[in-house]
């Protein structure tokens, strides 16, 4: 999307897959949070997202982003995104959790990121300006008076291979978030905080680090990662209950099962540690119409021998977005210069300690325009050959085995809910794999994101939004912080933890 508002100027996308695939976007199920019914206001959508926030959400990036959501979505209809609508042509509006609206514009039910990215990689293949390298994977900013000049890149495709430095006069992150550093996600494989790592690593400020957000409805079918329910069954009347048949949330918020995603997930955390298996139940509301209204449930369904017209579907709660990364401001520029970063990989304020739902593709698209305007004043229009790469032998690529180490820890010490003890356990194992693995700057990049989170959720000494310490369950009176680490930061909390132990 930035690439297309930046056209005619030369730009160049780094993708490790064929452009689109192993993207978090083109998974998204929900859709995009926008005020598209004349009923419903951008000041509403901008006062659920600030209470979804939990006291940390700026208010300014609310309004911003709330007030830009209508725009994109017709835009997007423009470039063929074929969103659901009416007989009369309305735009079919769907209510997920903590929503005070139905305001969630679906694509096919279930599809709405992978329609929406086919759309726009359909006009990036068609802009001569774009140049896409597939199969390529970045791994290093190169700087150079705190100015980010170039951007190291390595083959993707399972090759030992040297890094191959790329210059050029503005650099824009947007590479996912971390929810693949757990061993239950939702996120694609290759999604494991390795933008923010490379960022950490060049020195940029993260923010936020140790709000991650569990997706509640995670299928609990052992695929890695795990399919997703998406929300939008929960907003049509799908309950959740436990192996027993009992429903549970009723007893715990006045929304049941459309409270709060951090609320929810402890819930469903909470049947799974009691040995209660959590189920989402379809059959009552949607019954066979689950599998023609929600194709991508149905399929993983059927994948695993689920009927959910006649069965429930067992679920459980899985690491799926990170509100936290990359500090920006209001114009997507990180605290180095001629660095500007959009989506999940950012931290601009506007999610807070607690996303609310739907709103990751929009702030994506927002931040993508707002980054390219920034770029563009930044950049003259000039026209640029083509990039020719050739990856020679060398690097070293992750170890498998260090990476399932990896996601085990921050499943088992950094998960849905915290304490002191585990956490100061983290950061001991991370540095362990760390100094074992040093000579993969893939899992170094890895490993500075896991370090940021962990040091993060140790050194907030209270339970707000999805960060949950059981050994500081009260929230803090009051709107509070945002936590501002760099990753030498981390590593001086880290070593003090490891040094402690000696």
């Amino acid at each position: 999307y930035a690439a297309l508002h930046l056209s005619p100027r030369p730009v160049v996308i780094i993708s490790p897959e064929s452009l689109g695939e192993g993207a978090s976007s083109a998974w998204a199920q929900g859709g995009i949070a926008a005020a598209m019914d004349t009923a419903d206001s951008a000041q509403s959508h901008a006062a659920d997202t600030v209470k979804a926030g939990d006291g940390t959400v700026d208010p300014k990036i609310a309004d911003l982003v709330t007030q830009e959501a209508r725009a994109h979505i017709l835009n997007l209809t423009a470039l063929g995104t074929p969103f659901d609508r009416t007989e009369n042509g309305d735009y079919v509006m769907s209510r997920e959790a903590a929503h005070s609206f139905a305001r969630v514009v679906r694509v096919k039910g279930d599809q709405a990121g992978s329609e929406i990215m086919a759309s726009l990689i359909e006009r990036v293949r068609e802009t001569p300006s774009i140049q896409v390298l597939e199969a390529t994977m970045a791994l290093d900013l190169e700087v150079s008076d705190g100015r980010v000049i170039g951007v190291a890149i390595e083959s993707a495709n399972g090759q030992r291979s040297a890094p191959v430095m790329l210059r050029g006069s503005a650099v824009l992150l947007a590479g996912g978030g971390s929810g693949g550093l757990y061993a239950l996600t939702t996120n694609p494989p290759r999604i494991r905080g390795q933008v923010i790592g490379l960022a950490a690593r060049a020195g940029a400020e993260i923010v936020d680090a140790e709000f991650v957000q569990f997706h509640p409805t995670a299928m609990d079918v052992g695929e890695d990662p795990a399919p997703l329910a998406t929300e939008a069954l929960r907003g049509e009347g799908a309950i959740l209950t436990n192996d027993q048949g009992e429903r549970f949330m009723q007893a715990i918020h006045p929304d049941a099962e459309l409270a709060p995603r951090d609320i929810v997930a402890r819930a469903i955390f909470a049947q799974s540690q009691a040995g209660r298996r959590p189920m989402l139940d379809t059959r009552d509301v949607l019954g066979e119409a689950v599998k023609t209204q929600f194709p991508a449930v149905a399929e993983a369904c059927a994948r695993n021998g689920i009927d959910p017209a006649l069965e429930p579907i067992p679920v459980a709660a899985a690491a799926h977005y990170h509100m936290g990364g990359i500090a920006t401001d209001a114009e997507g520029r990180a605290s180095l210069g001629n660095l500007w970063v959009c989506g999940e990989a950012a931290s601009t304020g506007l999610h807070g300690a607690n996303r609310l739902a739907s709103n990751g593709l929009l702030e994506a698209l927002v931040f993508a325009r707002i980054c390219s305007v920034g770029i563009a004043a930044a950049v003259p229009a000039t026209s640029a050959a083509l990039i020719k790469i050739a990856f020679e032998d060398g690097g070293t690529p992750s170890d498998p085995e260090a990476i399932a180490e990896l996601r085990q820890v921050m499943t088992a010490n950094v998960g849905v809910v915290r304490d002191a003890a585990g956490l100061e356990s983290a950061l001991r194992k991370i540095a362990a794999l760390e100094a074992a693995n040093k000579s993969s700057v893939s899992f170094l990049n890895m490993t500075a994101t896991a370090t940021l989170i962990t040091a993060s959720a140790l050194a907030r000494e209270e339970s707000r939004g999805a960060h949950c310490r059981s050994d500081f369950p009260d929230t803090l009176p009051g709107d509070t912080r945002r936590s501002r680490l760099t990753l030498n930061d981390a590593i001086i909390i880290r070593t003090k933890i490891c040094e402690a132990t000696r």
